[in-house]
């Protein structure tokens, strides 16, 4: 697993590394004074935030996971129109790219 953050102080902290590399995560930071780093993840987080996780009450770990692989595999690669390319889909605008046709 992955773990991307911003450079805030809680973040860089020794107790917060430490706790990364005690559960086998890889942390992940962008570089310093890069503003544009994160802009299309924190896009995704808070698309993902209120189309997926605020409209629903969970009660396992596993109906998190369940519902956030459909967001992502179904709905917001293959469904959801993105402004940047054109009110494509992700897979449409892929596919057209690569100059093949679809279904």
């Amino acid at each position: 697993m992955i773990f991307h953050d911003d450079r805030g102080c809680q973040y860089c902290s020794k107790k917060y590394q430490k706790m990364l590399v005690e559960n086998n995560i890889e942390g992940s930071m962008s570089k310093g004074g890069c503003p544009y780093d994160n802009s299309c993840m924190e896009s995704f987080f808070a698309s993902r935030k209120k189309e997926c996780f605020y409209r629903k009450k969970y009660s396992t770990i596993e109906e998190v996971e369940k519902d956030l692989f459909y967001y992502i595999e179904i709905f917001y690669n293959r469904k959801r129109l993105h402004s940047s390319l054109g009110y494509m889909s992700l897979v449409g605008y892929r596919m057209k790219e690569a100059g093949i046709k679809a279904a």
